[in-house]
Order: C-alpha cells, then sequence, then structure tokens
C-alpha cells in the first residue's frame, strides 16, 4: 500500500510527508499543533510543511481562504493544513543523486 492509501485508512504509523528542515519523515501523528520534529526538535504544523505553501504567491498559499501567517516556520492553527510530501527545499534521494554525481565528479577533475 502507498503511504497516501494508509493515510486514507487511518494506518497511524504511515509515513505521510518529511519535515521541511531536516527532511526526517513524518506520520500524521507528528503533524499536531504542539509536536515537533524528533530529528531538528522544529515545529512540524507549519505553512512550510503543508501541501498549499507556495513562496512567490499571495500570502505564500494555494489557499485563497486561508488566513495570513507570517512566520512559515512556526505551528499555527491553519484550518487548511495538510502534510506535504515533498517540502520546498527538501531533496528525495533522486533528486539528490545527480547533484552527487556532479560533485563527485568536479571533485575528480580538480587540479
Amino acid at each position: 500500500m502507498s503511504d497516501q492509501t494508509d493515510l486514507a485508512l487511518g494506518h497511524p504509523g504511515a509515513e505521510v510527508g518529511r519535515c521541511w528542515s531536516c527532511g526526517r519523515g513524518l506520520t500524521s501523528a507528528d503533524y499536531g499543533r504542539e509536536n515537533r520534529c524528533l530529528g531538528c526538535d522544529r515545529d512540524t504544523r507549519v505553512c512550510r510543511n503543508c501541501r498549499h505553501y507556495a513562496p512567490g504567491r499571495a500570502n505564500e498559499c494555494y489557499e485563497p481562504r486561508s488566513e495570513r501567517i507570517l512566520i512559515k516556520d512556526r505551528a499555527n492553527f491553519c484550518d487548511f493544513f495538510e502534510p506535504n510530501a515533498a517540502p520546498a527545499g527538501i531533496k528525495t534521494p533522486a533528486q539528490a543523486a545527480p547533484d552527487a554525481l556532479r560533485q563527485a565528479a568536479e571533485a575528480l577533475f580538480k587540479s
């Protein structure tokens, strides 16, 4: 089953997203208003962890009905919060691989 299916079925241990700060996997239970990431001790229910987060858009949010939240990396009470499987700035292993390969090639050919 996929993570989205596990979430839909209510499986609390299923990974549904990643921390915006350190990339650690988070379950639906990790997104409480006062919960913090076990990897970096940052708030988890924040705009930067939400699938609606959109830097550069009005209010930095795809949801037009949301209230304005000024500090995007602090816990908030937004009614539209939904965990984002891949928060902005966090690279998945597939995305990180080309960077690692390029860096290895550059290191190999440095004089």
